[in-house]
């Protein structure tokens, strides 16, 4: 990608010598389990950020944000390493919570919250999806079943959710929950005693620290003031935060994919099968060729619903498409990157096979494709019957 600013240029390239010079070396560490990678390896990680100057790069000194198009680059850069954004904190949900933060809490949410996340110290959770087999909210929120109620001035909060990724291990959450006004945010100290992991969910994806849980919440009480907004605009609230989540998941993917095919060329370009180099037989070297086409065009993709977002506008149908394109772009790339590489590619020799697998999974997190499109083609109904 080309940094759009100066200022991103500066920033990205610190982030790529980081990545690629210390988090690189750490994805053969045995600190892991089948979910992610452990807390202690985490913390680890984002000390040595710390002390390169790279620590949360994308939020500054003095609390602004890069706009989209810097962030673009930068967590693109991040993203080189699977375990790049867990080091330099700019993975999910800790960039989205933080963004929500920043947009939507007071100065006294942002200063307990939100600043702890910005410096590294704590892991976050947002607690939005519920168990499909109870009916609850999934891709349609508008479904959710976890309640709030007002008693006194604290908000009593009961529900089960799931695919709440990070929840083991995190040192605060994002709650939605929904009371009489509406849907609501509720932000809250981890651990607490009225919530439980009930598990840890086995997913084809290994990146996130602590993984996907299935929560169950009882009797959780909030005090009033810990309330994101006010009540009844939780939706409202999402979308501020969904938008820019699903943009930034494209990031760091394109990253990682970016890397995928730098290693798939490099095995390209030294092993030989029949005669000649793996590159020089067509088979080979059009499957590459065609990860050029599809890498350009998810960078521009995201580039283009950047600017929308940094236009001011909510970036809804932009986000949808480009979380299509991009993530079904980059599907191609890494299954292509697995076939050149052949047996190799399945293994845990490199990161492709683990990218395969992540990518995925993302096809499916934040909406899945599908949801996407049928989101669209209501768009275009809609803006038909208003020509009409």
């Amino acid at each position: 990608m080309n940094p759009p600013t100066p200022r991103a240029a500066e920033i990205g390239a610190r982030v790529e010598v980081f990545v690629r010079e210390l988090v690189v070396p750490y994805e053969r560490d045995p600190r892991r389990d089948a979910h992610g990678p452990s807390d202690a390896m985490v913390a680890e990680l984002r000390q040595l950020a710390r002390a390169a100057g790279v620590l949360t790069p994308h939020i500054l000194a003095d609390g602004t944000h890069l706009t989209q198009r810097e962030t673009a680059y930068v967590l693109c850069l991040s993203g080189l390493s699977p375990l790049g954004p867990a080091a330099l904190n700019t993975a999910a949900p800790d960039e989205g919570n933080m963004y929500l933060l920043g947009k939507v809490g007071s100065a006294e949410q942002k200063r307990r919250f939100l600043d702890p996340m910005v410096r590294g110290e704590v892991r976050s959770a947002f607690f939005m999806t519920e168990p499909a087999e109870e009916g609850g909210a999934g891709s349609d929120p508008s479904m959710m079943q976890t309640t709030a109620v007002l008693d006194g001035n604290h908000w009593v909060v009961n529900g089960r959710k799931a695919f709440i990724t990070g929840a083991q291990g995190a040192g605060l959450g994002i709650v939605m929950a929904k009371s009489a006004d509406g849907a609501c945010m509720f932000l809250i100290d981890l651990p607490d005693p009225a919530i439980t992991i009930e598990r840890v969910l086995d997913t084809i994806d290994s990146s996130m620290p602590g993984g996907h849980a299935v929560v169950r919440i009882d009797h959780l009480r909030v005090p009033a003031d810990q309330m994101l907004g006010h009540s009844g605009e939780g939706f409202r609230y999402a979308q501020v935060r969904l938008a820019p989540a699903r943009l930034s998941h494209c990031m760091r993917w394109l990253g990682a994919c970016i890397r995928a095919h730098e290693i798939a060329t490099d095995y390209a370009c030294r092993r030989r099968a029949f005669g000649k180099l793996l590159i020089d037989h067509e088979g080979v070297g059009f499957q590459l060729a065609d990860n050029l086409i599809d890498l350009k065009q998810a960078e521009r993709m995201i580039d283009w619903c950047a600017g929308v977002l940094d236009a001011g506008e909510a970036g809804g149908i932009e986000s949808s498409m480009t979380k299509v394109a991009v993530s079904e772009a980059l599907m191609r790339v890494v299954d292509r990157c697995v076939q050149v590489m052949g047996g190799t590619g399945v293994t845990g020799d490199t990161i492709v096979e683990q990218v395969f697998r992540e990518i995925r999974a993302f096809r499916i997190y934040d909406g899945p494709s599908e949801v996407h499109r049928w989101s669209l083609a209501k768009h275009i109904k809609r803006t038909w019957k208003e020509r009409a």
